[in-house]
């Protein structure tokens, strides 16, 4: 339990992730024949789904047998020697063919080596798509795959950056939409970018193009209300009888536990993290503290109701529910109830 709280308290406390580079959205349109070796890097699984379809796509129209060119999908920590080195061999017929090899930084020793040697030197009409996670113990091998295809990433967004993925979204379907559209949805549907890119295409198809913020709040309705976001929102605010009556309707909904106490522990890390920081720009410093610019402008005044010796017992509070919610406590809806309501009334201490 000790060990469980004291890793969460680490994780509540510390301070927004470094600057990083951007990641890719979109996958690029390319014109002409595609490249013959392509390298998929970063742990986004939607986002590597994304760029994959993108160059299948590329490949069949550039093809002369179009729709119906051969795409052979493996594993690289699944697939032996022998069967990779057939895989990866000029077709007998002369067929062309695409090789996707996924999970390559799980790939040993042997069946890396084959596959540089195949992108150094691809056998004619194959196409290979490799995915690596950028991380792993081929992870000094993806600096030499780099140099021999075509790069596309497939980062983990962050969460500072989820309004621009959600704009990008709508842009894909030459929709314009205000900030507030883009707060409600991520409100409503969480840091699930598969999720969202989901709920984008949804609303766009229902609303004929046409999405405001009642189209969202119409579309989420009997869910928003009591996602874990709202409840995290009112958790911080201090309104302790809607938060509660919030957590229990959301279980009865289905709503999981830790999706509840992950919401309200990040509620709670962001009160920490702005608590003290009195002048705030939300576009100036919404990078340094890792959190997007309308989220900034709305939480800072709330930061700022907290007193210190209310943020420190929160976030023992917060780490606590997390850790009955795993185990430590056995009953899990008393853990997040009492952690909520425990939570919402720190916020109304003075």
């Amino acid at each position: 339990m000790r060990h469980v709280v004291s890793s969460v308290v680490s994780r509540l406390t510390g301070m927004a992730p470094s600057r990083r580079s951007r990641t890719t959205f979109d996958p690029a349109e390319g014109s002409g024949a595609p490249a013959p070796v392509h390298i998929i890097v970063g742990t986004e699984d939607f986002l590597a789904d994304r760029h994959r379809h993108a160059i299948v796509k590329r490949v069949r129209e550039n093809s002369p047998t179009g729709d119906e060119l051969t795409v052979t999908t493996v594993r690289a920590g699944d697939i032996t020697a022998p069967e990779l080195t057939e895989l990866l061999s000029p077709s007998l017929f002369g067929e062309d063919r695409i090789v996707v090899i996924t999970n390559m930084n799980d790939a040993g020793k042997e069946p890396a080596s084959l596959v540089l040697a195949a992108a150094k030197d691809p056998a004619p009409g194959i196409t290979l798509i490799i995915q690596h996670s950028g991380e792993g113990r081929t992870k000094a091998m993806l600096s030499k795959l780099l140099k021999l295809g075509e790069e596309h990433r497939a980062d983990a967004i962050p969460v500072r950056e989820l309004p621009t993925f959600v704009q990008s979204e709508f842009r894909r379907f030459r929709v314009r939409v205000s900030p507030d559209v883009v707060s409600a949805l991520i409100e409503s549907v969480g840091s699930n970018v598969r999720e969202l890119a989901s709920a984008v295409s949804q609303l766009v198809a229902d609303n004929d193009g046409n999405v405001d913020l009642e189209a969202v709040r119409r579309y989420y309705t009997g869910t928003a209300e009591v996602s874990s976001f709202s409840i995290a929102d009112d958790v911080i605010a201090g309104n302790v009888d809607q938060s509660v009556a919030k957590v229990r309707r959301a279980l009865q909904l289905g709503v999981a536990h830790m999706a509840i106490s992950t919401a309200v522990c990040r509620g709670i890390s962001e009160v920490a993290r702005l608590s003290g920081n009195r002048r705030i720009d939300p576009y100036r410093d919404a990078s340094r503290l890792g959190m997007p610019p309308w989220k900034l402008k709305r939480t800072a005044p709330i930061a700022q109701r907290w007193s210190q010796a209310a943020i420190a017992e929160a976030v023992q509070v917060a780490a606590q529910m997390e850790a009955g919610i795993k185990g430590a406590a056995g009953d899990q809806d008393s853990a997040v109830e009492l952690g909520v309501r425990r939570l919402a009334e720190l916020a109304r201490m003075k």
